[in-house]
């Protein structure tokens, strides 16, 4: 019987996800809700960029989409820039007895250690209340850091280092908010972004990096971040706008565990908005980007993903992976003990994919 899930935003990842949700057999969509008024009351396969209809016509509020009564909702709000109203949806879900799968609030993918007590027993105690199970995902923060470090890492004898590596040009990024207010492209060199005030780099990535401790077995002491940047030379344009001369068109940030003084876990993001741009960083694998594992131990592995799709490029298939990830889950989490649920409770595999026949152009 397939499981009744509901769907929480129509963002990037939320439109894609809800793709997912209405093409898939394994699940009943019961309801969809949206945060801008324009939307409500249009037809979920509008929503999702379908040639369909369902009849499900989207809503603007959280009560709205519990009448439905779905057994699990997928929640793919924005969280960034709306962390504490995005954990208290989350907390209100879990505790009217709802699952939740989705890729905000990312810092829930693993916050033990990340946040005080005070912020994770909320979540903790509503998912007691409902009998519930929440899990975070993503691609980064996501399985490029913790699902498929740990596959790899499962071969080795031992470990020494694991560096996950995300190598992308954003110039194709469709998310204004993500790519000015938090990253801080096209702002000037000497303005601070979200992202990059102090700690706030630790906050997004720290609970990957905490995961992937715990699930190697060590206890990072500390986690250091550093960054640079680079100004445009030149103006130009971009899918969400235009970068004057001047503005940041080149973020290169790192995040170190340190276990021992030693680095023994490092996530590093090299994101240019031009593909000449800082021909001496990290070049990634395919044209426009890719994410890369590096594992030194015995044996030591250099790993490249090149996500690509028919529908769009490197930045599309990336996205259309972390919605896949979040959708498949579904089932292993609705079966998953109450709680705040990580990769390293699910099963290695969760439920595929629909798997069909190429379509027909």
């Amino acid at each position: 019987m397939p499981i009744r899930v509901a769907h929480v935003g129509t963002g990037n990842v939320g439109r894609l996800a809800l793709t997912g949700l209405v093409e898939s057999p394994h699940y009943e969509l019961t309801g969809v809700c949206v945060s801008t008024p324009a939307k409500v009351g249009r037809d979920a396969g509008e929503l999702a960029g379908l040639d369909v209809t369902t009849g499900i016509a989207a809503v603007g509020d959280l009560d709205a989409l519990l009448a439905t009564e779905p057994e699990c909702v997928v929640y793919c709000a924005m969280g960034d820039t709306r962390l504490p109203e995005a954990v208290e949806d989350v907390r209100r879900l879990l505790a009217a007895g709802v699952d939740v799968v989705g890729s905000s609030p990312g810092l829930l993918q693993y916050p033990w250690q990340v946040l005080p007590p005070k912020f994770i027993t909320p979540i903790e105690d509503a998912a007691r209340q409902g009998n519930s199970s929440l899990f975070i995902t993503g691609v980064d923060p996501g399985f490029a850091n913790d699902l498929l470090p740990f596959a790899l890492t499962g071969t080795c004898q031992t470990v020494e280092q694991v560096r996950c590596m995300e190598i992308a040009d954003y110039a194709t990024y469709d998310g204004a908010t993500v790519m000015f207010d938090v990253m801080g492209f096209g702002r000037p060199i000497d303005e601070i972004p979200m992202l990059l005030q102090p700690g706030v780099l630790s906050i997004a990535w720290g609970p990957a990096i905490r995961q992937l401790a715990a699930g190697l077995g060590v206890t990072v002491d500390t986690i250091t971040e550093h960054y640079e940047r680079i100004p445009a030379t030149e103006p130009f344009d971009i899918a969400v706008g235009h970068v004057p001369e001047g503005g940041v068109v080149a973020l290169r940030f790192e995040l170190r565990g340190m276990v021992g003084g030693h680095p023994a876990i490092v996530i590093e993001h090299v994101t240019r908005l031009r593909a000449d741009l800082c021909p001496d960083w990290p070049q990634p694998a395919q044209p426009g980007g890719s994410y890369r594992i590096e594992i030194t131990g015995e044996p030591s592995y250099s790993v490249d993903i090149c996500p690509t799709s028919r529908k769009g490029d490197h930045n599309h298939a990336a996205i259309v992976a972390a919605a896949g990830r979040i959708v498949n889950a579904i089932p292993a989490v609705v079966a998953a003990a109450p709680g705040i649920r990580t990769t390293l409770d699910l099963p290695l595999v969760t439920a595929p994919g629909v798997v069909r026949a190429p379509r027909k152009h």
